[in-house]
């Protein structure tokens, strides 16, 4: 189903990101035609890299329109993760050339955008066309973005874990500091070396 509302331009919203140890939150914003059906479109965590890759592509080009919005690390760690997100989904949103007239969000949190009405949908990139495409935008945007960082800070691994806290990231942290990119106010603790994230 590609619309939650009638209206005929709806934008869908997600974010990727938000529980990285290092990297920005980024959000994206998709309008897609009405009726618009595309089976391959799903939550971009159950889709190979190489697929959203591809969607990537098909999105921009199919859609009405869309938008992206990255918060960096030292803004998530001024004013928190959450409202980051939600910075993140506005910028996106202010980014967009045509005004959606409804916004869906995956997800139960968001901050109302102007005085566009908007429904919080639980698993919403795995109901919805429109949330599922900017679930896709907004990850390969991120990982895209973390691939070229890993080129500066080449320690890290992020060409593999996108800045995640898997155990090879938390052991390089600890082996090498952190970085500009690090957020400082997620802390790592020793003991979650022990852990298989």
């Amino acid at each position: 189903m590609s619309n939650f509302s009638n209206s005929s331009f709806e934008a869908g919203i997600d974010e990727a990101g938000r529980g990285s140890l290092a990297g920005p939150v980024t959000a994206a914003a998709v309008i897609l035609p009405k009726n618009y059906s595309n089976d391959a479109l799903n939550d971009s965590k159950k889709l190979s890299e190489k697929k959203r890759i591809e969607l990537k592509c098909i999105i921009e080009n199919d859609s009405i329109d869309f938008a992206v919005c990255s918060i960096n690390p030292a803004t998530i760690d001024k004013i928190n993760i959450l409202n980051s997100t939600f910075k993140a989904m506005h910028g996106a949103l202010n980014k967009l050339t045509i005004i959606p007239d409804f916004i869906i969000v995956d997800g139960n949190k968001f901050k109302k955008f102007k005085n566009i009405n908007h429904k919080c949908i639980v698993k919403g990139d795995s109901k919805y066309q429109n949330i599922a495409a900017a679930s896709i935008l907004a990850k390969t945007y991120r990982d895209l973005y973390m691939i070229k960082q890993h080129e500066l800070f080449p320690h890290f691994g992020w060409n593999r874990n996108k800045g995640y806290g898997t155990k090879f990231h938390i052991n390089s942290i600890f082996k090498h500091g952190l970085t500009k990119l690090h957020r400082k106010s997620f802390t790592v603790k020793k003991s979650q070396i022990k852990l298989e994230l």
